[in-house]
This record gives C-alpha cells, structure tokens and sequence, in this order.
C-alpha cells in the first residue's frame, strides 16, 4: 500500500506517519466543513428561487444540526469497530450523493431529507470527533496542537470556501457551488483512500512522543454492538460532573457559533443592506482569524489550565456577540468583531478535548467527546432554528444575537466548577 511505503520513506528522515494522518484528516475536514456552513450561502438564493421562509429553512439545517452532532459518539463506535478509513469514506460519499440530488430539489421536505437528513448524517460520520480520535491515538505529546491544527481545518473550510461558493452562487447559481463541494469531496475521498490509517500499530509504529521500542499491540477488538458502545459510553460519563460541564458549555458554543454566525450572519448582513459576497468575505476574514486563534490555542492548552483558558475564550466570545448589534454593521465595526470573535470561534476545541481525555482516558475520549460534541450540534440546532424564528416573527435576528452573548457568558463562569486535577475515571 501506499501508506506502507511512505511510513517507511518518512521513517528514514526522522518524520512520524501521524503527520501524514494530520494532514490528511485536516483535507477531509475542510472540505466536511464545506458541506456543512454551504447553506448558510445559500438561504437567500433558496428565498428567491422558491419563496421558502427562513424559518422553514432554517427547520431543515436545524435537523441536519442534530444529526451532525448525534452521530458523533456512534460515528467513534463505528471508527472503533470498522476503522477510520471505511467510515470516513461512507460519510464522504453520502454526503456527495446527497448534494448531487438537491440540485433537482424543488420541495421543503426534499430540503430536509438531503440537507437536513441525509447531509447530517454524512456530515457526522467525519465531523469533530475524528480529529479527537486521530489526535489521542496518533500522538502522546503535542496532542493539544494537533487537535488545534485538525479544529482549525473547520475555519479553513470556511475561508477557503465559502467566499468561492457565494461567488458562484451570484453568477452561475447555488446549484453550480453545490457541485463544486461534491468536487471537493472526492479529492478528500481519494486522499482517505490512499493514506488513512487506524493506529500506528498498523505501520509497525508507537504515537509520536512515545519513547518505547516497540509497537504498541493493538487494543482488543470492539466486537460490542455500536449502539451498545455508545451509549455505555454516556452512562459512565453521565455519571460525573466533568461532563455535565463540558456537554453544557459545548451546547453553548454551537449555539453561539454555528448555528448562529455561520447560517445566520450573511442573512443578517442582509438585513444591513450589505452584499452577499461582501458578507461571506466577512467570514472569510474570520475564518482567518480562528485558523490563528485555534492553532494557538492547541499550543496553549499543551501548556496552561484548560479551564482558565476556556474561561477567556467564553467570555471574548460572548462580548463580541454583545458589541455586533451596536457596531452600526460599518466597514470598521464589523472588523472589529470578525477580529475578536473569530480568534476564538473554536479556540474552545483543544481545551475541551484535552479536559475530556484526562478524566475518561485516551481510548474512550473519541466516545465521551462524541457525547459532548454532540451537546454543541444541539445547541446549534437551538440557535439555527430560534434565530430563523426570530427574523420571521420579529423581523430581527438581533435578540438572538443578545442571547447568545449572555449564554457565553454564563458558561465562562461554569466552566470554572471542574476539578483543577479531575480524577481519572476507571476503564
């Protein structure tokens, strides 16, 4: 296999193959996050098209919200059971299949099958739990940084983009930038293909920063029913306050992130008289800035107290969101904010994926993070859904915005009640 003989050329130059593996789970991640901040681009030309309220499409990216994030802890018991590689593949296709029927969509229940549905499950099988997974199996030391790295490819996905997309949606139509992202999705299908791996033993190799010599054995095989897995996973979890905290807060940023600013800011741009393009350009630049903000925060969290630090990424974030409404949405104004809320858009990550490893260990971190992550996705669906409520029962998306501020707020303070040294929990 290909792989089998670029480990051995890497190998000859003192590089680890968990690089190769960094390298190509951040491809299939940008490319995933594509696919899932797409139809935030897309709601007005949908509105033009075929008279759909904002709230009825804002009900089918809801749905596709919490299937991304439900997916998650069983998407870990899959990986677990059948290899990254076989699922990471399934998604992919999925989701390709899925966005090539929507172009001959004219239906709001076709809107929530293929997009809400369909993309949401695809969508979960690759979505924030892979990067966790490949960052505790692959690598002992710089772990924080990896994870930072593979979180930061969510931002990518968006600069790289969403720009594109709204571009060709003003000139060629949405359904032309649709089959670009399928486009996308095969490069990043042919990229898993050729070089993921399940775990270094698989190469004759221990995790990076790991001092033995010989390759670690691999871990008895997870013949327990998915379903089983997973939710076994939950009951342990659910039993202590770690992750209560962390789900609770995690529902706080996909609530804040999102499903707020990445469906709902370019529509709210809207409403401000400034141009589609100029918006996605605006989360283009903040994209930007969480790439920095996300990577930096991997460094930090290999570092200082995790709880400090998602204290201050919670609070600026919630600050931010508090200042958008009286930035009169000027030139300067917006700046502003896509500087302070974009380097800590999923600064969270790291911090909260390094706090789950040291109470629930590195081999059932990919299922109680799935858990977790699957927090954030419904709190995504809250705030996709209620801020599409909001504009069409207000005709303001603005107290969405306040709300989302305050619920950052209270989760800077929360997260500070976990233990400075939680207790490892027992296998």
């Amino acid at each position: 296999m290909i792989s089998n003989a670029l480990a051995a050329t890497l190998a000859r130059r003192d590089i680890h193959y968990g690089w190769v593996m960094v390298g190509v789970t951040f491809l299939t991640t940008l490319v995933s996050a594509g696919a899932v901040g797409a139809p935030g681009v897309f709601i007005l030309p949908l509105q033009q098209e075929f008279g759909w309220t904002t709230a009825e499409i804002s009900s089918a990216l809801s749905v596709r919200f919490v299937l991304f994030g439900l997916m998650a802890p069983f998407a870990a018991a899959l990986m677990n059971r059948y290899g990254l590689r076989n699922i990471v593949l399934a998604g992919q296709v999925i989701v390709a299949l899925s966005l090539v029927g929507s172009v001959a969509m004219t239906q709001v229940w076709q809107l929530m099958v293929l997009w809400g549905l369909a993309v949401g499950i695809g969508t979960g099988l690759t979505a924030m739990v892979l990067g966790a997974t490949v960052a505790t199996r692959w690598f002992n030391d710089r772990r924080g940084l990896v994870v930072g790295i593979l979180t930061a490819s969510i931002a990518t996905g968006q600069l790289v983009f969403l720009p594109l997309l709204a571009s060709l949606t003003e000139r060629l139509g949405w359904r032309a930038a649709l089959l670009l992202l399928c486009a996308g999705l095969g490069v990043a299908a042919m990229g898993v293909l050729l070089m993921m791996r399940d775990r270094p033993s698989d190469l004759g190799l221990r995790p990076f920063g790991d001092t033995g010599t010989e390759p670690l054995p691999p871990p008895p095989p997870a013949n327990a029913p998915i379903v089983a897995a997973a939710l076994g996973a939950l009951r342990d979890a659910a039993k202590t306050r770690v992750f209560w905290i962390l789900f609770g807060t995690f529902f706080i940023c996909g609530a804040s992130t999102n499903g707020l600013i990445q469906v709902h800011l370019i529509p709210l741009c809207a409403d401000f008289g400034i141009p589609q393009v100029q918006a996605a350009g605006l989360l283009a630049a903040m994209g930007i800035f969480d790439f920095v903000g996300t990577i930096l925060s991997g460094w930090l969290s290999d570092r200082y107290d995790n709880r400090w630090l998602l204290f201050w990424y919670y609070g600026l974030r919630g600050l931010s969101l508090l200042f958008l409404p009286f930035s009169d949405f000027t030139l300067y104004g917006l700046s502003l904010f896509a500087l302070f809320y974009g380097l800590d858009w999923i600064a969270t990550v790291p911090p909260t994926v390094r706090l789950t490893a040291q109470k629930f260990g590195p081999e059932r971190a990919g299922l109680v993070f799935g858990w977790i992550f699957a927090g954030h996705q419904l709190g995504a669906a809250a705030a996709s859904f209620g801020a599409g409520l909001s504009r069409t029962v207000l005709l303001s998306y603005l107290p969405a915005f306040f709300v989302a501020g305050a619920l950052c707020i209270i989760a800077a303070a929360v997260v500070l009640m976990i233990s400075k040294h939680p207790r490892p929990m027992a296998a």
